[in-house]
């Protein structure tokens, strides 16, 4: 699939919306009365929509987090759209990865909430589920292990950021699934984003005082 410029552009903004949907902010209030902004860690994220709602409703918005970045890659990049000026470097491999990255930039700083939305890591999540299943399902081993062993979701989190791009290099080295090197190299600013939503997580890291799973602020 040839993309064109104008076709990236509006991939782009259908995929950043659909990132921007705040599913926490949404069902916190409809269901709950509540501005998620406002309680917990104040994160609009599944995490402390967990917290906040407990597991039902935070299970829920985690799930469409994920599902916001899995429909960007699988579904909004592939759309029939229209463009002119031809960009045949643009593959569909990379749209795909575009239009998932999108997404995760719409969640982070959603449009339909004053710029205020989750880390990241849920919706990044259905992008790199989508676009690499082997990479993302051993990478979330090691997200379950370090919350298992910490009892903290801040270090399972900061664990796969660091972890993915490593695992994905040594599936691509080791032929078991060859990746483009373009794409190797695209998923390092993604974790870099994680690493940097996280920011004042390692600053409590460091300090011990970060919230176990279901502690308080």
């Amino acid at each position: 699939m040839v993309v064109s410029l104008l076709h990236l552009v509006c991939i782009i903004l259908l995929s950043y919306l659909a990132g921007s949907f705040p599913t926490s902010i949404v069902i916190g209030r409809i269901f709950f009365r509540k501005d998620i902004r406002k309680y917990g860690s104040s994160n609009a994220g599944g995490t402390n929509a967990v917290r906040v709602f407990g597991w039902p409703a935070g299970v829920a918005v985690i799930l469409f987090d994920v599902a916001k970045g899995a429909c960007s890659v699988l579904f909004i990049s592939q759309l029939p759209l229209f463009g002119t000026m031809e960009a045949p470097f643009l593959s569909a491999d990379l749209t795909a990865l575009i239009a998932g990255a999108s997404s995760v930039v719409g969640h982070i700083w959603t449009v339909f909430a004053s710029f205020r939305g989750g880390k990241g890591v849920a919706t990044a999540a259905g992008m790199l589920a989508a676009l690499y299943p082997a990479a993302f399902f051993i990478t979330l081993i090691f997200f379950i292990l370090a919350i298992v062993f910490t009892g903290i979701v801040s270090v399972g989190s900061l664990t796969a950021a660091v972890l993915f791009p490593l695992v994905q290099f040594i599936l691509n080295r080791s032929g078991v699934i060859p990746v483009s090197p373009l794409l190797l190299w695209i998923t390092l600013p993604l974790s870099v984003l994680i690493i940097f939503t996280h920011r004042k997580n390692i600053g409590r890291l460091i300090r011990g005082e970060e919230p176990r799973m279901f502690g308080q602020k």
